[in-house]
């Protein structure tokens, strides 16, 4: 089978698999687009998890009125839960959304091959990984391509579509579509280390670690000259604590192997707290304190 034998209109039911934060908020936003989709993950607590998170998310939505009461109900109802893996096996299309790690990835994205037919097309959320690494690991490498989402999904506007080396024009012109059915922008970036976003991103968030780290300044004051001198929503210290210090130090790994220029080395404090099981707002404290 071949990438012209299918259209983006064919691209209806949706597989997510990894019920996390990005998974469920992927799920929501193609649920909440019309789209019947499946959410897979092989632990029944945090599937559990999800439910209740996009049932708030779309609760603040009713209540902002950007959502009517119906429009919640008929999302929920769109969005079924699974712990078994074989159900993805009817979609057209599914996102990958686990942890961020190259070999379990490609293993998992190994056995979708065995199970999905021809025509379902393969996704992944990934925040560097090399998509033609992934790509090339399955028997559909055109069929392959990065769809990553920013966090939280729901609210935040952009979708970067990344092309594998291997990604077919048929394949890359129907998730732009289908984005932009999820009322998305999407951008077009190639396979590199980091993409575009987080090429930028983290080693800014790096350096502003760097000067915590050097006492030049302390973190409420280095996100307070990010937020009120350079009109950033959020300063990079808070922001790192968001994403998680972990994906961060795995991110700065990824574009210092990559690129092998000292420029992308990990601050050592990032590891330091890392190590420590300080990675951010997930385990309660990370740059600040959390509840």
């Amino acid at each position: 089978m071949t990438t012209t034998d299918f259209s983006p209109d064919t691209l209806n039911t949706i597989g997510v698999l990894g019920a996390g934060t990005m998974g469920h908020g992927i799920a929501q936003v193609f649920a909440q687009s019309g789209l019947t989709v499946h959410l897979v993950d092989n632990q029944p607590a945090q599937l559990d998890t999800a439910l209740k998170a996009v049932d708030r998310s779309l609760g603040k939505f009713v209540e902002k009125g950007k959502l009517t009461s119906e429009q919640h109900s008929d999302t929920l109802s769109r969005l079924h839960i699974h712990t078994d893996i074989d159900v993805l096996a009817g979609c057209d299309l599914v996102v990958e959304a686990i942890t961020e790690n190259e070999a379990v990835k490609i293993d998992l994205f190994r056995k979708l091959d065995a199970l999905c037919p021809a025509k379902t097309l393969f996704a992944s959320n990934t925040s560097a990984i090399s998509l033609t690494r992934m790509a090339a690991a399955t028997s559909r490498p055109d069929r392959f391509m990065g769809m990553h989402f920013m966090n939280p999904v729901p609210l935040m506007q952009l979708v970067e579509l990344i092309r594998a080396l291997q990604t077919s024009d048929a394949t890359f012109n129907a998730i732009k579509s289908l984005s932009e059915r999820l009322g998305k922008t999407p951008i077009e970036v190639r396979d590199a280390p980091g993409f575009v976003s987080n090429r930028i991103l983290m080693p800014m968030i790096n350096e502003a670690i760097f000067t915590l780290y050097e006492g030049v300044a302390e973190a409420e004051a280095i996100d307070s000259v990010m937020t009120l001198g350079m009109n950033h929503p959020m300063g990079p210290l808070k922001l790192a604590d968001l994403i998680g210090l972990d994906t961060c130090l795995f991110i700065m790994k990824v574009l210092y192997d990559g690129f092998k220029d000292p420029k992308y080395r990990p601050c050592p404090l990032l590891t330091q707290m890392v190590d420590a099981g300080y990675t951010g707002r997930k385990s309660g404290r990370g740059f600040y304190q959390y509840d």
